[in-house]
C-alpha cells in the first residue's frame, strides 16, 4: 500500500516598511496570496521569495527599505521589491541588481504576478476550501484595524511627494469601506483607524455621490461615513485630517459618543510664513478658534499632530510664534520631524536659507521640551477619572492598553496594574492612578 504526499504549499515572507496606509497595501497582496494558496512565513529562511513594501517619503526611510532589502537578499536571495520607494527602480537596481521585481505602490496585480512567476501557486489549490477569512489577511492585532478610505491626494505641499508617488485622491465607493468594516468587526475587530493621505477629503473626486450600503443611501462622504460606522459598536478612529469647515460637523458625533472624540490633524507648522512656503493652509488664526470651538462643544476631545522644524527660511522668530502657538493650542498628542529634504520635493527649489543642522536640532529640542511640558500638565489632569481601556498586551505585571486618547505605537500607553486577569481585546473600565509626560498607570474598576 503506498501514500502520497501532498504537495507543501509555496511560502511567501513578507516585511512592511511605512506608515499604516502600506500596511493596508501589504494586508491586500497577502490576502490575495493566501487566497492562492500560497503561506505566509515568519523567516527569510523558510520562504520561497520575499515581498519588501518600501517607503520613501524622506531619505531616512529609503535608506532603512535599501538596507531591509539588501538584508532580505543576504538571507533569502529571491526578492520582489513593491511600494512608494518602487516608484525609484533606477535607484533600487543600482543599489540591488539582483531584485526579481520593482512596482510601486498600489500595484497589487504586479507583485502577485510576480510572486506567480517566482514559485508558481499549486495547481490543485482549491478558493473554496482553503478558505482565507473574511476580513483578509491582517498584520495587526486580531482587536484593532486600519481601515483605508482613499488612495492618493490633492494637496501640492511643497516638502511632500506623495501626489507624484500615489496620484490624485481616489476615494473608495462607500459601500465597499463599509462592507469591509462591517467584515472586520464581525471577525472581532473592537477599533477601526480610519486612514488616508487626506481623511477629510473623501468624497470629494466623485462630488460626493451617494452609495448604498444595507440596502440605505449613504453619501461618499466623511460625515455621512462616520454616521454609519458608529452604528457598529465599536471605537472609530479618525487619521490625517485635515481641517475643512466640514470637519465642524463631526465634533457633535463625538460628543455624543458616536465616534472617538480624537482628531489627528497634520498641522505641520503655524507661522504664517512658512505655512505659505509649505503650500499649506495658513490660517492659524482661525484654526486656535476653531479649537476653541469643538473643545466647548466637546471637552473629551483630543488633538494629536505633527510639525515639521528647520524648514528652508524658517527664522528664529517664525520658530518662536511656532511655540507660542502650541501655547495657546494646548494638543494632547503631538510629534515633531527636522525638516529633511526629500528628492524630488518642490521645496528644494525654494529660494530660501537653508537651516544649518545644528539649529533644527536645537529647535527640535526645544520643540520637544515645550511639548512635553504641556502634555504632561495634560496628562495629570486625568488623575482620579475614569475610562475604558482597550487591551492591547498582558503580562504578569498586569496589562497595556490604551484609552480613546491613544492611537496604538504612536501615541501612550495605560499601565493596568491589577490588569494579569485580562487578554488582549478586552474593553474594561480603569481609574487613573498616575500619570508622566506621555503615559496613564490606572487600576481596574470593572
Amino acid at each position: 500500500m503506498s501514500t502520497t504526499t501532498a504537495p507543501a504549499n509555496p511560502k511567501v515572507g513578507f516585511v512592511s516598511l511605512g506608515c499604516p496606509k502600506a500596511l493596508v497595501d501589504s494586508e491586500r497582496i497577502l490576502t490575495q496570496l493566501r487566497m492562492e494558496g500560497y503561506d505566509v512565513v515568519s523567516t527569510y529562511q523558510d520562504a520561497d521569495v520575499v515581498v519588501v513594501n518600501t517607503c520613501g517619503f524622506i531619505d531616512s526611510a529609503k535608506a532603512e527599505s535599501l538596507e531591509v532589502i539588501g538584508e532580505a537578499i543576504k538571507e533569502n536571495g529571491k526578492v520582489i521589491v513593491t511600494g512608494c520607494m518602487g516608484v525609484e527602480e533606477g535607484n533600487i537596481r543600482n543599489v540591488h541588481p539582483s531584485v526579481l521585481s520593482v512596482t510601486g505602490p498600489q500595484q497589487y496585480e504586479q507583485v502577485v504576478n510576480a510572486v506567480h512567476e517566482v514559485v508558481p501557486p499549486r495547481q490543485d489549490h482549491n478558493p473554496l476550501i482553503d478558505l482565507v477569512p473574511p476580513q483578509g489577511i491582517k498584520l495587526t492585532p486580531r482587536h484593532y484595524a486600519y481601515l483605508k478610505i482613499s488612495e492618493g491626494c490633492n494637496h501640492s505641499c511643497s516638502f511632500c511627494i506623495i501626489p507624484s508617488m500615489r496620484g490624485k485622491l481616489v476615494s473608495r465607493p462607500v459601500g465597499d469601506v463599509l462592507d469591509e468594516a462591517q467584515r472586520l468587526v464581525k471577525a472581532g475587530v473592537k477599533e477601526l483607524l480610519v486612514i488616508s493621505q487626506d481623511t477629510s477629503a473623501y468624497g470629494v473626486d466623485v462630488k460626493y455621490r451617494t452609495g448604498f450600503w444595507n440596502g440605505a443611501p449613504v453619501k461618499t462622504r466623511m460625515t455621512e461615513l462616520c454616521e454609519a460606522l458608529s452604528t457598529l459598536g465599536v471605537w472609530v478612529r479618525l487619521h490625517y485630517v485635515y481641517p475643512y469647515p466640514h470637519v465642524d460637523e463631526l465634533i457633535p458625533l463625538m460628543a455624543a459618543g458616536k465616534i472617538l472624540p480624537y482628531l489627528d490633524i497634520p498641522f505641520q507648522h503655524a507661522s504664517p510664513k512658512v505655512l505659505k512656503a509649505m503650500k499649506r493652509p495658513a490660517f492659524e488664526d482661525k484654526t486656535l478658534a476653531r479649537i476653541k470651538n469643538w473643545r466647548e462643544i466637546c471637552p473629551d476631545l483630543i488633538i494629536r499632530s505633527t510639525f515639521i522644524v528647520g524648514f528652508p527660511g524658517e527664522t528664529e522668530e517664525d520658530f518662536q510664534y511656532l511655540l507660542d502657538w502650541l501655547t495657546e493650542a494646548q494638543l494632547d498628542r503631538v510629534g515633531c520631524f527636522q525638516y529633511s529634504p526629500v528628492e524630488g520635493a518642490p521645496a528644494n527649489d525654494l529660494d530660501l536659507d537653508v537651516v544649518p543642522d545644528d539649529v533644527k536640532q536645537d529647535r527640535w529640542e526645544r520643540f520637544m521640551a515645550h511639548q512635553q511640558a504641556i502634555s504632561s500638565a495634560r496628562l495629570q489632569m486625568r488623575i482620579g477619572r475614569e475610562i475604558e481601556v482597550l487591551v492591547d498586551e498582558v503580562d504578569e505585571q498586569g496589562a497595556v492598553g490604551r484609552c480613546f486618547f491613544d492611537a496604538p505605537e504612536i501615541d501612550g500607553n495605560v499601565f493596568i496594574d491589577n490588569g494579569s486577569n485580562l487578554k488582549p481585546g478586552d474593553k474594561v473600565w480603569c481609574k487613573v492612578t498616575d500619570a508622566d509626560e506621555y503615559d496613564l498607570w490606572a487600576e481596574q474598576i470593572g
